[in-house]
């Protein structure tokens, strides 16, 4: 029986290699004459005398016979009927255990020039997203560690959150605390776009020691191909997808799936798509959906997902920002007018919300939230009036009590970078906090 076995897979093996010609490069695509190949497949493109370099590139598209391929890496030395030879198959990484602890780049290799642990297993980066009638539902609060969060935003385990924030408002330092604070079983950080720079300082920095040692960050920075930044969003994903297959609670964060629509748009430009919104290709629009609901829960384990969402202007109607959040299971705002003020985290509770809330938090949870809210709403509202000296006390029984309590829910709202506190006390502290008001 095995004997047949072997030959049933011999048989199946494609012993032939596949080979085609560069015709032209024209920017950052790559034009060729075969061979042939489907969209998605991984090509190898020999360069230099004796062809001893080679590119690895990928089958984007495809125009008057011709293959349209995209690089990982730069097109230097590339030249008029450089040798392509495909794989016949999607890119794949290696993932397991051994990755955890570890920076790598999209294409799963270590960043520090380190071999790849052994006993890793092959995983293709694009994967579809789980049946919808085998995902079970939210039923249970996931700890982040920000007080802000998970007493007036409660986050589920499995949901899909978005963090919009313009330029230098404090999300990278918000995700950090939020790696180095949760209690989910594994971190998947990507760093999409990112300057070098900041690489090693969100390492170093926002993540710290405490959060690298049960965490694994994806790096696809901005000065790499358009492609490179695409695949790092793909790879952070699979990593988690398959530790959720595993059983575990992974957390995804990914900083910003803003970049992976705009490294999409750069592909679908090059490949002869037609600009629309702000001139975003078709492409990003269908690419987007896929991605993120590639998270979430499924019968084996949990992928609670951030994505940052860089808002241009702070125009929270932007096209990106409007698709994203159309998709996701709730969204935070990060205020540029509360960091200038110095609250952080800048979250501007008012203008966010948690979808599942709801559904996870108790009663009296829930009443609290909504007190604390009212009060602060009440207080916006009036503070106008209230910086002016138009507003006399006595003339309102709620703005005189949200005019009493606003220091008190200012310093709530705040919290310290290092400072680490669980679910229970803040809720605790938000009921106590609304008692104030009764």
């Amino acid at each position: 029986m095995k004997l047949e076995q072997l030959i049933n897979v011999v048989d199946k093996i494609d012993s032939f290699k596949r080979f085609g010609r560069v015709k032209r490069v024209v920017g950052l695509m790559i034009e060729s004459q075969g061979p042939e190949s489907s969209i998605g497949d991984v090509c190898i493109i020999h360069i230099g005398k004796g062809r001893t370099r080679r590119i690895h590139a990928e089958v984007v598209g495809f125009k008057n016979e011709n293959v349209i391929l995209m690089p990982y890496t730069d097109v230097q030395d590339i030249s008029p009927g450089s040798l392509v030879e495909t794989t016949s198959r999607p890119l794949e990484v290696k993932i397991g255990q051994g990755l955890i602890g570890k920076a790598i780049d999209s294409l799963g290799q270590p960043l520090d020039g380190a071999n790849l642990p052994k006993g890793l297993t092959p995983v293709l980066t694009e994967q579809t997203p789980p049946n919808p009638l085998k995902r079970p539902p939210i039923s249970e609060p996931i700890e982040v560690g920000v007080r802000m969060i998970d007493s007036l935003l409660t986050v589920g385990n499995g949901q899909r959150v978005g963090i919009f924030a313009g330029s230098g408002v404090g999300k990278s330092t918000l995700l950090g605390m939020i790696a180095r604070n949760t209690n989910a079983d594994l971190n998947v950080i990507a760093l999409i776009g990112e300057r070098g720079r900041e690489v090693r300082e969100f390492i170093e920095r926002d993540l710290g020691p405490e959060g690298l040692k049960r965490s694994i960050v994806v790096v696809a920075t901005s000065d790499q191909p358009a492609l490179m930044r695409i695949k790092g969003a793909y790879t952070a994903t699979a990593i988690a997808e398959y530790f959720r297959d595993k059983g575990l609670n992974v957390m995804l964060m990914m900083d910003s799936v803003t970049r992976v629509a705009m490294a999409q748009r750069e592909v679908g430009l090059a490949i002869g798509e037609p600009p629309t919104t702000k001139g975003y290709t078709p492409s990003v629009f269908g690419v987007l959906p896929k991605l993120l609901e590639r998270t979430g829960t499924n019968e084996f384990g949990s992928i609670t997902a951030f994505y940052t969402v860089l808002v241009d202007g702070d125009d929270m109607n932007e096209p990106i920002a409007d698709t994203v959040r159309g998709i996701l299971d709730g969204h935070f705002v990060l205020d540029r007018a509360l960091a200038n003020k110095g609250q952080y985290p800048a979250i501007n509770v008012l203008k966010s919300v948690s979808r599942v809330m709801n559904h996870i938090a108790d009663a009296s949870h829930i009443k609290s939230a909504e007190k604390v809210r009212e009060m602060l709403s009440t207080y916006i509202n009036a503070e106008d009036l209230i910086n002016i000296g138009a507003y006399k006390r006595g003339s309102s029984m709620e703005i005189d009590e949200a005019i009493r309590l606003y220091p008190s829910i200012i310093s709530f709202l705040k919290q310290e970078t290092n400072e680490k506190i669980s679910i229970l006390e803040s809720i605790g502290q938000l009921k106590g906090l609304a008692r104030k008001g009764e």
